[in-house]
């Protein structure tokens, strides 16, 4: 080993080294950075709904903000009444049943993925990872030492992914595949049918599940969101489902996630918890409380505003030469493909990938966008339109103006 690489030289270590940032954080702190220096950007980037927390939840935290008892340390693994509501949400909203102890409340969804997945996975274990992808689900994965195996999808298929092509993927060391429905970046929702057989193929071959729900509210149309364990009980000894309030409660401030699943996983991954950060905040917790426990009345308006939104960018996108743009049926995520604007002149530039077209477009026009490498599938763009009417039309219509100009 040379000095340059030897443990004494190194300053950062090679696991964490390894990590890379969150691009969807990184585009959406450059915006923000632009606008507070005086440029009207409009942003795209960031998965966050733009309505305030409902009211009568910021009440609940307020409230626990003078009570003593929240002023202290509290159970690791979380609020024991924020543990049985969540049990009583997820009947209420999955059809599936479970206990209090399979629940673990964490920081946020993102905690609640890795800590599920150091839980069950040992160096070398492979997990199937359905691309295009959330940026967070290999990192955490490789986090914990496992594998992330990518199976691709296109819009031919609507970005959702076969038996056959998860199939393909298996070998000795797979251990998890993961699943997201509605998917972060593209919308995406499968039907009962398609889902039901992946989890019974999961239960064919031994393997475990991790499904992701945070999404399971905002669904349009026809499409349906259905439970992978509520609709395949067989396979509940072997899934764990992460979930949490900040999309459905327009609450990504107040971090608050949980794990459902297997006792023996949940007792394990909060062990995990109670070394890394111990209790999540109380504050927060009561807040979650207030929103698992009340009605969904906010949360379908806020769907309402989404599906309208959702209907206006996929037309205005489509109706640019050289992006085609699927409709989504779930979460608030547009993911069009840019392959055909691609090595084309742009303002005497000639972006050769989704990364260098979406500078373009920042410096250009001022609209900020996720280029599709972060998600796994260069060609492509990522667009939120969890923003207000008036910022998505004039943000998509400087796109039109811009990409408009393309030309051989």
């Amino acid at each position: 080993m040379s000095a340059a690489t030897s443990p004494s030289e190194r300053r950062v270590s090679a696991r964490i080294g390894a990590i890379s940032e969150s691009a969807t954080l990184a585009v959406d702190a450059k915006a923000k950075a632009l606008k507070a220096a005086g440029r009207p950007v409009i942003g795209f980037g960031a998965g966050e709904p733009d309505f305030p927390t409902p009211g009568y939840i910021v009440d609940a935290a307020v409230e626990a903000c003078r009570n003593p008892k929240y002023h202290r340390y509290t159970p690791a693994g979380g609020l024991p009444e924020l543990k049985a509501a969540i049990a009583e949400k997820t009947l209420r909203d999955s059809g599936y049943q479970v206990e209090a102890s399979q629940i673990l409340v964490t920081n946020g969804g993102k905690q609640a993925i890795y800590e599920a997945f150091a839980a069950i996975l040992d160096p070398g274990d492979e997990v199937i990872v359905p691309a295009p992808y959330w940026t967070t689900y290999p990192e955490s994965i490789r986090l914990a030492g496992g594998v992330p195996v990518e199976v691709v999808a296109d819009e031919t298929t609507g970005y959702r992914v076969s038996v056959e092509q998860l199939e393909a993927a298996r070998t000795e060391r797979t251990k998890v595949v993961l699943f997201v429905s509605p998917s972060n970046p593209t919308g995406a929702v499968y039907s009962e049918a398609d889902a039901r057989a992946i989890g019974e193929w999961a239960v064919e071959h031994g393997l475990w599940v991790l499904t992701d729900e945070i999404y399971e509210h905002l669904v349009y149309g026809t499409a349906k969101f259905t439970s992978l364990p509520a609709l395949v009980p067989a396979l509940r000894d072997k899934c764990i489902v992460v979930n949490g309030v900040a999309k459905t409660y327009a609450m990504t401030g107040w971090r608050v996630g949980w794990v459902i699943g297997p006792k023996d996983i949940v007792k394990a991954a909060t062990n995990l918890q109670s070394h890394a950060t111990s209790n999540v905040s109380n504050v927060a917790q009561v807040a979650a409380l207030a929103a698992v426990s009340g009605n969904l009345d906010a949360v379908a308006e806020m769907r309402s505003a989404f599906d309208r939104r959702r209907q206006t960018i996929v037309r205005m996108l489509n109706e640019i030469d050289g992006v085609l743009c699927p409709e989504p049926e779930g979460a608030f995520y547009v993911y069009p493909s840019v392959k055909a604007l691609l090595g084309k002149e742009i303002r005497g530039k000639r972006p050769a990938t989704s990364v260098e077209l979406a500078a373009l477009i920042l410096d250009e026009a001022e609209v900020a966008v996720v280029p599709g490498e972060a998600f796994g599938t260069p060609g492509y763009l990522r667009l939120s339109y969890a923003l207000g009417d008036e910022d998505l039309v004039e943000g998509v219509s400087r796109l039109q103006k811009l990409l408009g100009e393309a030309k051989d």
